[in-house]
């Protein structure tokens, strides 16, 4: 071993443990960016401050390397990373430009804000745990208290203080269930789209559709109800079903993989589907698709297919 362990030391973090594994790795992302949209103040701050707004899988792939340094990698690794990210959030200020559901127009918003940062870390927390055990293994109340202890730890390394968030788990997931029951939840037009793509239009080559098909399974049976209706997304018993036979035959697969092939770092995922999305921007055939009469005059993705058919 190293003489720098990094963070979350194998063997000893159960947030490597999990974020570790493959399958987890391949599906929080866009699970937490989904369900994050929900947050009007989170949302608006991040795209506002965007570089990366028609191209929202390299940001996913580039924030996915990120965080994998700073999960996996020396601490002087992640500090590369936090000292980049720092700056970045010190930059992420301004106000909501119209009313939001019960958010006003005029709401400040800042990356540095605590409530901001906790519902950031709150999103990866929940999706990560969700993965790991519909597809991994259940943990123990132990190990859940000892994963969200290594998410504080996450969080402070990116300036939450620690007093700021629920400090046990079981207090995190009331808080948790309870701002997904709130009439705070709400989707700007943007966010809709951006979100909704994020969840099921991930760009991969017609050689990765099969995969692709179960991930948006996976994706869409995970989604807890309160988001689903928020994005007008239906669900049915057969979906459900499916979604519980596809779980199911993945977790049994996981238990027959090795343990080197199933865990460890997913560079080389990440960057296909960075690549794949420059492929078809540069074929005209960007991901998602884009038009240029949103609401507030800029591009937004179209509407998925289901709301194009409806209307």
């Amino acid at each position: 071993m190293p003489s720098d362990t990094g963070y979350f030391p194998r063997g000893t973090s159960v947030l490597r443990r999990v974020h570790e594994e493959h399958l987890v790795g391949l599906l929080y992302g866009q699970r937490a960016l989904c369900i994050g949209a929900l947050m009007p103040l989170n949302y608006v701050g991040t795209s506002e401050h965007s570089y990366a707004k028609l191209t929202p899988f390299r940001r996913l792939a580039h924030t996915g390397h990120a965080f994998e340094k700073i999960y996996f990698g020396s601490q002087a690794e992640a500090d590369k990373v936090l000292g980049y990210v720092h700056k970045l959030h010190e930059k992420v200020v301004g106000t909501l430009g119209e009313d939001v559901g019960v958010t006003p127009k005029g709401s400040p918003y800042s990356a540095l804000d605590p409530e901001l940062m906790l519902w950031t870390v709150a999103v990866i927390a929940d999706s990560a745990q969700y993965f790991y055990e519909l597809l991994v293994r259940d943990l123990s109340r132990a190990e859940r208290q000892a994963l969200w202890q290594d998410y504080l730890r996450f969080g402070e390394l990116f300036g939450m203080p620690r007093e700021a968030a629920p400090q046990t788990h079981d207090e995190f997931r009331a808080w948790y269930e309870a701002k997904l029951a709130s009439d705070e939840m709400c989707l700007t037009d943007e966010a809709r789209y951006i979100g909704y793509a994020t969840a099921f239009e991930i760009p991969l080559p017609r050689l990765h559709q099969p995969g692709k098909r179960v991930h948006d399974l996976l994706m869409l049976g995970s989604l807890p109800a309160r988001v689903r209706e928020l994005y007008g997304i239906p669900y049915s018993g057969a979906q459900e079903a499916a979604f519980r036979t596809t779980a199911t035959a993945v977790r049994t697969a996981r238990r027959l993989t090795p343990s080197p092939l199933a865990r460890g770092w997913n560079t080389r995922s990440f960057d296909l589907v960075a690549r794949t999305e420059r492929r078809r921007i540069d074929h005209g055939k960007p991901t998602p698709q884009v038009r240029d009469d949103g609401p507030t005059g800029i591009k937004l993705p179209r509407a998925p297919a289901s709301e194009r058919r409806a209307a």
